[in-house]
């Protein structure tokens, strides 16, 4: 029996016991079933929407059998104010709609404004005769393709195009299959018995299952070329052939509606592109005019009030920046960041009547959207006209046509805030831990739910910050050898889940210790898995033969509880993980990292703010091992201090055995969780494999890159040094984004520094008695033999990628090409400036020091190259916005008085002054100062 069906089967006994029936709660069905909170609301809610239980407005919620709805409700807890419609009554409203010939495009935001293109080619695409035209729909991730295809749908079923409910929608995601072509040919047209290895019977595709209904194929442009010619066949024929036949002989009537987020002429085929007459270029959200954006956040919140049974107070602030703090996300960005803000409101609001939601709510990043939209004065502008400093948002004041969404939670997140909070203020714990406690929780929950819902193959472009890149494409190969040969279709976690095992056998051959015993009880469990043993036995010859080395037998037992490990039926006995760490997010964001990875369930985090009793976080402690244990032990992964010394108290409360391991990482958890899953070690062995674990980005020393450092010089910490003018102003943009950049990567630690031109020699050699510089940046290259990033580099969009390279494999790193020419390094100082400076305007004030580099030039008699073109014209800036803001530089009176300097600032005041009177500004001899080295260092 599904987990679904136990929990609909528990709501069912109890309410027939109760008299009168008053329904359980998520926590009792939690609890009864031995399941996780989020589980049961997401089952629970799933059969509201399936019509078989119905909860109540109540707070906690309760769920009933759907017959019990007639009986007498349960005493509201609900303001006085409407009630937010049901989801029977927005059926019935849409009917009345197309009863009148309304149509549902009209409820679409932007239908007359951005949007009304758009909408009058998805309306000639549906009712186009005989059989409609077939369209593709583009547009930036977060958009509303899919959104926007089942209007469509809706629309071609209100004007009675489509009649029957098994003629229906099928949407099909081409990027969930891109690595495996032949699987997901099978998936879309079917295939036949024989066809491939696990192909037992005959079986119809998604083309059939959509016959005389639309499929819609999402990123398309993930489709390989010969499905793109087999779906333009079906486009000109109406026929189609399973995987495995020869002859085009089955017919399908299918309206085909795709959306890419790639430029079409150049991610499809040339002749798919012109079997498809329309394509709806849909906006983004940025492109969209004030009204119809805040129109869209007020529709996002409404859907918030709906859940909360509340009305929402948003303060005007709090609008602009949520408004501004959508950038390439667009409205699915949008929606994540509402559900954010709602969440914290709710919390800080339990026991009123009203959600209230002031910048205090905004989270840091959602906070600079404040700041991005100032920088835009004509969205500001034209926003102010439509703002009050006050938004009332009402439940059931608004609804929008579709009830799918692919960024709708599957469970009521509030209800999970309401009932946590309760249950820890009887705890005792003081209402500011609860909310610390909870907003963690919060945090993890939505951003494990967006991860998981949008988790494809592009999450593999992470994978570098983890494992060498040889490892990824032999993981690669082995992922389709596995799903083929099981018929089997594996989540993406596979590749990091397999990647790290491979990763960590190879590091155990690089220092010697690849043998091991094979465990009696892992021998007898894998006899269970005689398909998967022998699949394991042919990644054990991949392996081999990939990088020539012997793999033991014993590898092949564990490869196979892997495999098995990796589907869904989790496996039993495993150890248990509790990571513990001082910080209000430290610990969870490590496992909120090891769960998207890995998909495992045995793991739980426990932050220690500073301000927290050492009893109090012991408590909780204890309380995650209990709920991790499944009979084998629990490691305990923490930092520091008193958390050390837990283990030997939670053994003598609970019985369960601890074993603690300090000094915890993101890559201690993730190995932890890794081998936890394999049950390929006992507790000891475990802590004193993770005591000695030494990451995952070596492999042998015969196949990876070697180190040639010294052993005192590996000792010290890395750094990366930026280099400006001044060591200030500019420094701590390059500063700001270099430590951006390696928040990407997981295991490493490493400084960053500012230093001038000024003395510079002796600032590197100061720096390097206590670091180990791995790579320079920013507007000269220091005299060190170390990769160096230029400006235009860092501020390009290879400036990310350059740095996780030099990071990865800093003593065989390739310094990266990048050709210039003026329009391309002028956007980058553009993308520079925009990012970098609040009160200037890039668009307008990028000529003038273009012009005014030039002039220094020609003062010198030099011809300078982009390469430095850039690096002045972003010093110019940031002294721009100095000046504005009246923090000048400052130099002392000995660098003043240079000789070398002073005959330079005589040979360029043409251009100096050009800048003055330009904007109306005296510039202080202290900027000039740093110009001046510029310049020098350029003509050295």
């Amino acid at each position: 029996m599904k987990r679904i069906e136990k929990v609909y089967q528990y709501v069912l006994e109890v309410t027939q016991t109760q008299q009168p029936p008053t329904g359980v709660t998520t926590a009792e069905v939690a609890q009864a079933l031995t399941i996780h909170r989020s589980n049961a609301s997401k089952d629970l809610n799933q059969l509201v929407a399936q019509g078989k239980l119905f909860k109540t407005t109540t707070r906690p919620v309760h769920y009933l059998d759907i017959k019990e709805k007639q009986r007498e409700p349960l005493t509201s807890a609900v303001p006085s104010y409407k009630e937010p419609l049901k989801a029977e009554q927005i059926n019935m409203q849409q009917a009345s709609s197309i009863q009148k010939g309304k149509s549902i495009f009209n409820e679409l935001i932007g239908s007359n404004g951005s949007m009304k293109v758009q909408v009058e080619q998805a309306k000639a695409a549906v009712l186009y005769p005989p059989k409609g035209l077939n369209c593709l729909i583009t547009g930036g991730t977060g958009t509303g393709k899919t959104f926007f295809a089942h209007t469509m749908f809706e629309y071609a079923k209100a004007h009675q195009l489509i009649h029957n409910k098994s003629e229906k929608l099928v949407v099909f995601n081409c990027a969930d299959y891109a690595h495996n072509p032949e699987l997901l040919m099978s998936h879309l047209f079917g295939y036949c018995k024989g066809s491939f290895t696990g192909a037992e019977e005959d079986k119809d595709g998604l083309v059939s299952e959509a016959d005389g209904g639309m499929l819609f194929l999402d990123e398309v442009h993930r489709l390989p070329p010969e499905g793109q010619e087999m779906i333009f066949y079906l486009l000109d024929h109406g026929l189609y052939n399973r995987l495995g036949e020869t002859n085009k002989n089955r017919k399908a009537s299918v309206r085909i509606i795709c959306a890419t987020t790639e430029n079409p002429e150049s991610a499809l085929l040339g002749t798919f592109v012109r079997r498809i007459p329309i394509v709806i270029q849909l906006p983004n959200f940025n492109e969209r005019p004030a009204k119809e954006q805040i129109t869209l956040l007020r529709t996002l919140l409404t859907l918030e009030a709906n859940r909360i049974y509340r009305r929402i107070l948003i303060d005007e602030d709090a609008v602009k920046g949520l408004i501004g703090s959508v950038t390439l996300g667009n409205i699915g960005q949008l929606k994540s960041n509402v559900q954010l803000v709602c969440a914290r409101g709710f919390l800080n609001s339990i026991g009123k009547e009203e959600v209230s939601i002031t910048v205090n709510e905004l989270t840091p990043s959602i906070k600079d959207g404040i700041i991005h939209l100032v920088s835009n004065r004509q969205l500001l502008k034209d926003m102010t006209q439509y703002l009050e400093p006050q938004m009332l948002v009402t439940p059931g004041e608004s609804l929008l046509p579709i009830a799918e969404d692919p960024y709708e939670l599957p469970y009521n997140l509030y209800d999970i805030i309401g009932d946590k909070a309760a249950l820890l203020e009887m705890e005792g714990m003081d209402q500011e831990n609860i909310n610390n406690f909870i907003m963690t929780d919060i945090n993890v929950h939505l951003k494990s739910f967006y991860k998981d819902s949008q988790l494809t193959f592009d999450a593999e472009n992470k994978l570098e910050d983890i494992l060498d890149e040889q490892i990824i494409k032999l993981t690669k190969e082995i992922y389709d050898y596995a799903c083929q040969a099981l018929d089997y279709l594996y989540p993406a976690s596979f590749i990091y889940a397999m990647g790290m095992h491979i990763s960590s056998f190879l590091k155990q051959i690089e220092y010697g210790q690849s043998k091991r015993r094979i465990n009696v009880n892992i021998k007898n469990m894998v006899e269970a898995y005689p398909n998967e043993l022998q699949v394991a036995k042919g990644i054990k010859d991949k392996i081999q033969t990939y990088y020539q080395v012997k793999v033991p037998e014993a590898e092949v037992y564990y490869l196979t509880v892997l495999l098995a490990s990796l589907q869904e039926e989790k496996m039993s006995g495993r150890i248990g993980i509790v990571v513990a760490a001082h910080g209000k997010s430290t610990a969870t964001s490590m496992v909120q990292v090891v769960k998207g990875l890995l998909s495992v369930d045995n793991i739980r985090g426990v932050d220690m703010p500073l301000e927290m009793d050492p009893r109090h976080a012991l408590e909780r402690i204890i309380q995650s091992v209990i709920e991790v244990d499944e009979g084998s032990g629990v490691v305990l992964l923490v930092d520091m201090g008193s958390l050390v010394t837990f283990s030997e108290e939670i053994e003598e409360r609970t019985g369960i055995k601890v074993a603690t391991v300090d000094m915890v990482t993101t890559p201690i958890v993730l190995e932890a969780a890794r081998k936890t899953s394999l049950l390929e070690t006992n507790l000891r062995e475990l802590a004193d494999s993770l005591k000695k674990f030494r990451g995952y980005m070596a492999a042998p020393s015969s196949l990876l890159v070697n180190s040639n450092l010294s052993g005192s010089l590996l000792g010290k910490p890395k750094a990366i040094v930026a280099v400006c003018a001044s060591g200030e102003g500019t420094a701590v943009q390059i500063k700001h984004k270099i430590e951006t950049s390696l928040s990407q990567i997981l295991e490493e630690d490493i400084k960053v520094l500012t230093i001038s031109l000024v003395n510079m020699k002796e600032q590197i050699a100061h720096i390097e008695q206590e670091y180990r510089i791995i790579a320079t940046a920013g507007v000269i290259q220091p005299d060190i033999e170390v990769p160096f990033i230029t400006m235009e580099q860092l501020f390009s969009s290879q400036g990310e990628q350059r740095i996780v390279d030099i990071v990865h494999h800093q003593l065989q790193s390739k310094e990266a090409e990048m050709t210039l020419d003026e329009t391309s390094a002028k956007q980058v100082c553009l993308h520079y400036m925009t990012e970098s400076f609040t009160f200037i305007n890039p668009t307008k004030v990028l000529p003038i020091f273009w012009q005014g580099t030039e002039l220094f030039g020609q003062c010198l008699a030099q011809s300078f190259d982009y390469s430095f073109t850039i690096t002045m014209v972003m010093h110019l800036a940031g002294m721009l916005e100095r000046i504005m803001t009246g923090d000048t530089l400052t130099a002392g009176e000995e660098l003043l008085k240079e000789k070398m300097w002073q005959d330079i600032y005589q040979q360029i005041i043409p251009g100096i002054t050009y800048l003055e009177e330009t904007f109306l500004i005296k510039l202080p001899v202290a900027e000039i100062y740093y110009i001046v080295q510029l310049l020098q260092a350029e003509n050295e």
